[in-house]
C-alpha cells in the first residue's frame, strides 16, 4: 500500500498482508475466469472465508475481526485492484454483517454473526430502494406478530452464494423497516418471493445479481433487525460518500499495473508516472478526510476525483494494449468495465452531480488551453 497508509497505530498491516497475500497468489492469476464464471467467484468468496475475512468490522466477541474505519477501506481497495467482482460480492456480505452486528436482535445475532467471518452463513442486501424518491417500491404493513411485505426489490447481488438478504421496507409512517428474508423462490402461508434470472449486466455479472418480488410475503418480529428514521439512508448516504471511493482508488491501481506490465516507452513511463503521482494524492486525500471524519463538501469532490482517475487509468490500461484490450476477457477490458461499474455504485444524485462536474471541469480547461493557443502568435 501507499506511503499514506503506512501508520502502524491506525491500520492492522498483519489483516493487510494476509489479504494481500491471498489476493496475489490465488485471486490475481483467476480474475478474469471470477469476472465471468459464478461458480468461481463463489469459491473465491468462500476461501475468503478461510482467511477469516469476511467479517472485518465485527467484533471479536461475536468471531470477527473488529478492525478500525482504515484498514477496512484499505482492505476494499485492495481487493478492487485484484477482481472487481470479488470485491462487489464481499463488500455485500461485509455490511450485512455490520448491520447485524449494530442490531438490537440478539437472537439473530448468535445465530448468524458468529459463522459470518468464515462464510458458513452468508448474507446479502436488498436495500437501495429506499432512496428512491415518490411510491415506495416495497411496503411493510404491521401486523400483531410481524408485518406483511409486497413490492419489488430491484437489486440483490449474490443469488447462489448468498442464502438470505437484508430486506428494506417503507413502513406505513414512512420508517424504514429492516428484516432477513430468504434469497430464493419461496412460497410461505399464502406469501410470494419470486426472484428474477440474474440481470445482464455489463460488469461484473458473475455476481449474479437478481431482482425480487414480494407479494405478502410475512416477516416475524424474530427476523426483524431493525427500524430506522424516513430518512436514515439518506443520512448514511451523506455520511458515507468517500465509502465507494475506496474501491474506485483500487481500480485505478489495477489500470496502473497494466501500464507498468506494458512494454517499455517514454511515453508509456511518463504517464505511468504522472497518473500514479496523482492517484497518491487522490488516495492520501481520501484516507486523511476518512481518518478525521470530514463531513464537508470535501468529501464529494474527492469521491469525484477517484471515479475520475479509476476511468481515466483504465483507459490508459486500454490504450497501451492496443487492439487485444478489446477481447473480453482481457485484462485491460475487464479493469475498463469495472471503472463503469464503480461510477455508479452507491451513487447518490450529488455523487452524480460531482461527478458531472468535474468532467466538465476538464472540458473547460481543454478548451482554455485551446484558446490559449489560438491567440498566440
Amino acid at each position: 500500500m501507499s506511503s499514506c497508509l503506512n501508520q502502524p497505530l491506525l491500520l492492522e498491516q498483519s489483516v493487510l498482508d494476509r489479504a494481500a497475500a491471498f489476493l496475489q497468489t490465488v485471486v490475481a492469476p483467476t480474475a478474469a475466469r471470477l469476472d465471468m464464471d459464478p461458480q468461481a467467484l463463489q469459491q473465491a468468496f468462500s476461501e475468503l472465508g478461510e482467511q477469516q475475512l469476511l467479517a472485518l468490522r465485527v467484533a471479536p466477541e461475536w468471531q470477527g475481526t473488529g478492525v478500525n474505519e482504515l484498514t477496512f477501506r484499505a482492505f476494499q481497495e485492495l481487493t478492487a485492484r485484484y477482481s472487481g467482482a470479488l470485491a462487489f460480492l464481499q463488500t455485500q456480505h461485509q455490511s450485512a454483517a455490520a448491520r447485524l452486528a449494530q442490531s438490537s436482535n440478539e437472537s439473530l445475532k448468535q445465530k448468524y454473526l458468529p459463522y459470518m467471518a468464515t462464510g458458513q452463513k452468508r448474507i446479502g442486501l436488498g436495500f437501495s430502494q429506499l432512496r428512491r424518491a415518490g411510491e415506495p417500491a416495497v411496503k411493510a404493513i404491521p401486523s400483531s406478530n410481524g408485518y406483511y411485505v409486497s413490492g419489488n426489490v430491484p437489486w440483490i447481488t449474490g443469488f447462489g452464494c448468498f442464502e438470505q438478504f437484508i430486506l428494506g421496507a417503507e413502513l406505513p409512517d414512512g420508517r424504514a423497516l429492516f428484516g432477513l428474508v430468504p434469497l430464493r423462490d419461496e412460497t410461505m402461508n399464502g406469501g410470494r418471493i419470486a426472484l428474477s434470472q440474474p440481470l445482464q449486466l455489463a460488469a461484473m455479472a458473475s455476481t449474479n445479481t437478481v431482482t425480487a418480488q414480494l407479494t405478502n410475503w410475512f416477516l416475524p418480529v424474530d427476523q426483524v433487525l431493525d427500524q430506522k428514521p424516513a430518512d436514515w439512508i439518506h443520512q448514511s448516504d451523506r455520511s458515507n460518500v468517500l465509502h465507494h471511493g475506496f474501491f474506485a482508488l483500487g481500480c485505478a491501481q489495477a489500470g496502473l499495473d497494466i501500464l507498468a506490465a506494458a512494454p517499455a516507452q517514454s511515453v508509456i513511463t511518463e504517464t505511468l508516472m504522472a497518473l500514479a503521482q496523482e492517484l497518491e494524492t487522490c488516495r492520501l486525500a481520501m484516507y486523511q478526510a476518512q481518518a478525521i471524519g470530514d463531513t464537508g463538501m470535501h468529501r464529494l469532490d474527492l469521491r469525484a476525483w477517484s471515479i475520475d482517475l479509476a476511468v481515466r487509468c483504465a483507459h490508459a490500461a486500454i490504450a497501451v494494449s492496443r487492439g487485444s484490450a478489446n477481447y473480453a476477457n482481457h485484462p485491460a477490458q475487464r479493469v475498463y468495465r469495472e471503472a463503469l461499474a464503480f461510477t455508479i455504485f452507491g451513487q447518490t444524485t450529488a455523487v452524480m452531480a460531482a461527478t458531472l462536474k468535474r468532467l466538465t471541469r476538464c472540458m473547460d480547461q481543454v478548451m482554455d488551453q485551446v484558446q490559449v493557443q489560438a491567440i498566440q502568435p
